[in-house]
C-alpha cells in the first residue's frame, strides 16, 4: 500500500474496523454504530483491500480477529484515542461557564416528564442544546464531549463518567392489545402474562437494565417468550394494537394515547427505572448549578 493510499483512508473506517475487533461480530458492531450491517460489511472488505491484509476470519459463530487484524488494531488504537481527545479538548473551546448548555435527555422516559425542566434550563442557559437519544448514546456523547451531561435511564453501564443517581423513578407497567382479556383487569402479575408474547431489547442494547429486569423476572416466575422491541415507539404501539404482543413500558408513556392499547398497572413495586445525571469527572464541579436544579426540580414532578 502506497502512502497515498494511505493518506487518504478515512479515519472513520479505521473506528469501525476497531468496533467490530472489539465485538468479533458484524451485526453487534453495526447496531453499536448505529448503521445496518451490509454497509459496515462493505466498509471493512474495502479496508482489507486496501491494506492488503486479511483482518478477520469469517465464520458461522461471528468473526475472530487474524493476526494482521490484531497488528492493525494495535497500530490505529492511539490515533482513535487522540481523536477522542482532540474533539473532547476543542469541544470545551467554545464554553462560557453556566452560559452554554448541550444536554441529552433520554427517550428512555416519555418526553412530557422533562417538560419543567427544559423551561428552567432555558430560563438558566444563555444557549442551550438539547439532544434526545438512547441512554446509551446519551453517553457516548457524554464521554466525547459532545453533551456537557445527560438525563439517563439507570440501571446503565456508564465506564468512568460521574454518575449522580436521582431518587425519581417511574415503574415499569403493561401495555396490552385492547383485544386481550387481561386488558380488562386494572392490575397485573408477570406471572399472569406467561403466555403471551413479550416485545423486549436484545442486552447488547443495555446489558445493566436487561440484568437488573432478567433478575426480577425470575423472582416473579415471569419466563416470556420474546419478541424483538422495535426501536420506535409508534412501531411498537402499533404492534401491539394490532394484538402481536405486549410490552413493558415506563408508566410515563401512558401519557401517549393508542387506539387498540391500553396500560396496565403491575403488581411487582420493585420493578421500575431510575432517572441519573451523567458527566465526565473534571466538568462536574462546574455544572453543580445543573445538578441542584435537577434534584431540586425534576425529582418533584414525580
Amino acid at each position: 500500500m502506497t502512502n497515498a493510499q494511505i493518506h487518504t483512508l478515512d479515519i472513520r473506517v479505521l473506528r469501525y474496523f476497531a468496533v467490530v475487533a472489539e465485538e468479533n461480530n458484524m451485526s453487534r458492531a453495526a447496531q453499536r454504530l448505529f448503521m445496518s450491517q451490509p454497509p459496515l460489511s462493505r466498509h471493512i472488505r474495502q479496508l482489507e483491500e486496501r491494506l492488503g491484509v486479511t483482518l478477520f476470519v469469517r465464520h458461522t459463530r461471528g468473526l475472530t480477529l487474524t493476526n494482521d487484524g490484531a497488528r492493525v488494531l494495535e497500530i490505529v488504537r492511539p490515533l482513535l484515542a487522540l481523536q477522542e481527545k482532540t474533539y473532547s479538548s476543542l469541544a470545551k473551546l467554545g464554553k462560557a461557564d453556566g452560559q452554554r448548555l448541550r444536554i441529552g435527555l433520554t427517550t428512555a422516559f416519555e418526553q412530557g416528564v422533562f417538560t419543567t425542566l427544559e423551561t428552567r434550563l432555558r430560563a438558566q442557559a444563555t444557549t442551550l442544546r438539547i439532544a434526545r437519544h438512547s441512554s446509551l448514546e446519551l453517553v457516548r456523547q457524554v464521554r466525547r464531549g459532545k453533551l456537557d451531561a445527560a438525563l439517563v435511564a439507570l440501571p446503565l453501564e456508564c465506564g468512568e463518567l460521574s454518575v449522580t443517581p436521582l431518587s425519581w423513578h417511574d415503574p415499569l407497567i403493561a401495555a396490552l392489545p385492547a383485544i386481550w382479556p387481561e386488558a380488562e383487569s386494572a392490575s397485573l402479575t408477570l406471572c399472569s402474562l406467561n403466555s403471551r408474547p413479550l416485545f423486549w431489547f436484545k442486552r447488547e442494547r443495555n446489558p445493566a437494565f436487561f440484568d437488573y429486569t432478567r433478575q426480577r423476572f425470575q423472582k416473579e416466575g415471569y419466563a416470556p417468550f420474546c419478541i424483538e422491541e422495535p426501536l420506535e415507539h409508534d412501531v411498537l404501539l402499533a404492534r401491539i394494537a394490532n394484538g402481536d404482543g405486549l410490552s413493558l413500558l415506563p408508566a410515563s408513556f401512558a401519557a401517549i394515547q393508542r387506539q387498540g392499547v391500553v396500560f396496565r398497572s403491575l403488581s411487582d413495586e420493585h420493578l421500575f427505572v431510575k432517572a441519573g445525571v451523567v458527566v465526565l469527572p473534571e466538568n462536574q464541579p462546574k455544572l453543580e448549578w445543573l445538578l441542584t436544579l435537577v434534584r431540586n426540580d425534576f425529582i418533584v414532578t414525580e
